[in-house]
């Protein structure tokens, strides 16, 4: 028995040692300006801006084949951040600032068609086949790929009320203390 053990712990330090130095010799080196653009985007991986997930619309970003308002979950804060860290000036005077929102369905309307499943990215719709189906709130992230492909139009967005655990203060401004 204490043969056994020993060469199935031989076997483990061998291979763990060969695949140790097989990801050093072989690591695929990362764009550090990638890494830090993902870093500031939320990592909702939502696809709102037309990539699959943030680490493809950082990589559109630091290549410089996307504009810094490409987030619409991040808002104004996020494309700031981007074209601060970018270098580049951001038009921001027609960005509309949204609200954090889900997904909500109307149990009355729904024929349970499944296409609201398919189409979310963080599996938050659940239900079976001609079924009534429903949302798991904290699992949304608001993208609303849902509410524009239900054919009833069963799917409403709504906005996330505020709680003690999330409300924020705005501050006053410089001009307004004076």
């Amino acid at each position: 028995m204490l043969i056994a053990i020993g060469s199935l712990a031989a076997l483990g330090a061998a291979l763990g040692t060969v695949l140790g130095v097989a990801a050093r010799y072989l690591a695929v080196e990362e764009d550090p300006l990638e890494v830090e653009l993902a870093a500031l985007l939320p990592g909702a991986q939502c696809g709102q801006c037309g990539y699959v997930g943030c680490g493809q619309a950082a990589a559109a970003l630091a290549r410089g084949e996307a504009p810094v308002t490409l987030c619409t979950p991040g808002g104004k804060s996020v494309a700031e951040a981007l074209s601060k860290r970018l270098g580049v000036k951001a038009d921001l005077s027609d960005h509309e600032e949204s609200v954090p929102q889900y997904a909500f369905v109307q149990e009355e309307l729904c024929i349970g068609c499944l296409r609201c499943t398919n189409e979310c990215t963080t599996d938050a719709i659940v239900g079976a086949p001609k079924q009534i189906h429903t949302v798991i709130r904290d699992n949304c992230h608001g993208c609303a790929k849902c509410f524009k492909i239900c054919p009833t139009e069963a799917i409403k967005m709504c906005q996330v009320p505020v709680t003690l655990g999330d409300w924020r203060w705005n501050k006053p401004g410089a001009a307004a203390l004076q």
